[in-house]
């Protein structure tokens, strides 16, 4: 199998100690390649040259960081196919679903920070002490570590890189272990028009990522990934007083009021519940549904549940295809031979076939509140159906969680909607959908689902720092 190697310094290195690790096709279960597993000593290497392309790079103008960034938004969409397929073989998606779903808005958020880039914004210059001028500076940071998930590695690569790179800031990112493939593609295409250390790719495992935060260099980590890893980040990163910047888990609630169309709200649900096979802190797998109309739903959503058709990379009628990995697949089907007595799962609930990491689309109704498909994030193709009567009792199940990343309401009253909208305490509310998203909106959580923003002028602004400059006049 093909040997990959990090990228540093604008060009593929070894690491040092030669220990690699099988990245695994999940639509298969083969491995295909080997991806180094980095020591300290790598990523010190990395932090070193991204200190170096920081020195360059801080003075770049505006101009000069948007038209990287805009050339390379054109590099990535002129080898866009090969950027689908290498992605699809790291994730085990469908390959048409890829293309349309996830290639656009990255290169839309590419261009996005490129324009942004000229666009900060600040108090304006004044006396605001006689005899004495003040204004504000927004600086880059620095050196930014970052870590990406496994669920969309090259859309979340661009999500940490653009704003970071695009207000000034070098970077050492490190993918998943399991999916690094498409990430490292980019950071090669990127090298073209970047300074060499801007843009650092080390591959590796936890014990890497801890290396990434724990390292001096760093001025602020990033991570989007599990609860559990961005505590994780934010102990070691307090130790040094770095700032963190964290995405983490979810659990949205999808509450669905009596007066939908049963059958076109159950359809688009199952659409935002099972792209990418639920692999998605934002996906709409926690339905709260009023009672009146409960039956019907749970019954139309059990029937999108069935017509929603699950393939590999090459199947180009396939919605979604494998869960990631295998110990991915064994949590999702944990939490399915666990279903408690009291609740039924009334579709899927099976894995589909004996290769690679296929599982059903599934719905479970008759949860209670404190089950744990309602309490904890799942991570698959699994939507959960709770009834409730009235709105009150709806806010407070909806809010009865330790995540707040996002979440939906279904009405035709307007307002209704937009009580909900204030009373869901989520950082991103929909209503009469879920899941889009624009490079221009914010996207982030409360509680557990972390703090900090992606994509939007505050995502951007995340990668800068305020300075106060003063000049007495006299």
């Amino acid at each position: 199998m093909p040997v990959l190697r990090n990228f540093v310094g604008g060009t593929y290195t070894d690491a040092v100690d030669g220990v690699t690790s099988s990245v695994i096709d999940p639509s298969t279960g083969d491995g295909y390649a080997l991806a180094p597993v980095s020591s300290a000593q790598d990523v010190d290497a990395a932090m070193t040259a991204a200190a170096a392309g920081f020195e360059t790079w801080r003075d770049a103008t505006p101009a000069e960081r948007q038209r990287a960034l805009l050339r390379i938004a054109d590099a990535v969409e002129a080898r866009a196919d090969e950027i689908v397929a290498v992605e699809c073989r790291n994730t085990g998606k469908p390959v048409e679903a890829t293309r349309q779903e996830e290639m656009g808005p990255l290169l839309d958020e590419l261009r996005f920070f490129a324009g942004a880039a000229r666009n900060l914004e600040g108090k304006s210059a004044g006396e605001y002490l006689r005899d004495h001028t003040s204004y504000v500076r927004r600086e880059p940071i620095g050196v930014c570590a970052q870590i990406t998930p496994w669920n969309y590695p090259m859309v979340m690569a661009v999500w940490k890189f653009a704003p970071a790179i695009a207000a000034g800031n070098s970077v050492v990112l490190k993918p998943s272990d399991t999916t690094p493939t498409s990430t490292l593609l980019l950071a090669e295409i990127a090298a073209e028009f970047l300074p060499p250390g801007v843009l650092n790719v080390v591959c590796g495992n936890r014990n890497t990522g801890r290396s990434l935060v724990e390292h001096p260099a760093p001025q602020l980590v990033s991570i989007t990934g599990s609860t559990r890893a961005g505590m994780e980040v934010a102990v070691a990163a307090a130790a040094d007083l770095k700032r963190a910047h964290l995405e983490l888990g979810g659990k949205a609630p999808v509450v669905v009021f009596d007066d939908v169309d049963v059958a076109a709200v159950a359809e688009a649900i199952a659409g935002a519940g099972y792209f990418n096979a639920g692999q998605d802190c934002t996906a709409a797998t926690r339905v709260l549904v009023h009672g009146r109309i409960a039956a019907d739903f749970t019954d139309a959503l059990a029937a999108a549940a069935a017509a929603t058709k699950v393939g590999g990379p090459d199947d180009t009628e396939a919605y979604f295809g494998p869960v990631n990995n295998a110990g991915q697949l064994d949590r999702v089907r944990g939490f399915l031979d666990r279903t408690p007595d009291h609740a039924r799962i009334v579709a899927g609930g099976q894995r589909i076939g004996d290769r690679g990491y296929f599982l059903e689309p599934t719905v479970v109704a008759g949860l209670h509140q404190r089950d744990e498909m309602i309490q904890d994030e799942v991570f698959g193709p699994v939507i959960t159906v709770q009834q409730f009567d009235d709105e009150d009792d709806a806010v407070r199940w909806a809010n009865d969680v330790r995540f707040g990343l996002s979440a939906s309401v279904w009405t035709q009253n307007h307002g209704r909607a937009m009580r909900m909208s204030r009373r869901l305490d989520f950082g991103a509310v929909w209503i009469n959908t879920h899941l889009p998203f624009v490079s221009e909106m914010p996207h982030g959580g409360f509680g557990h689902s972390g703090y900090g923003k992606d994509l939007s002028m505050y995502g951007f602004e995340e990668y800068t720092r305020i300075k106060h400059v003063m000049s007495h006049l006299g």
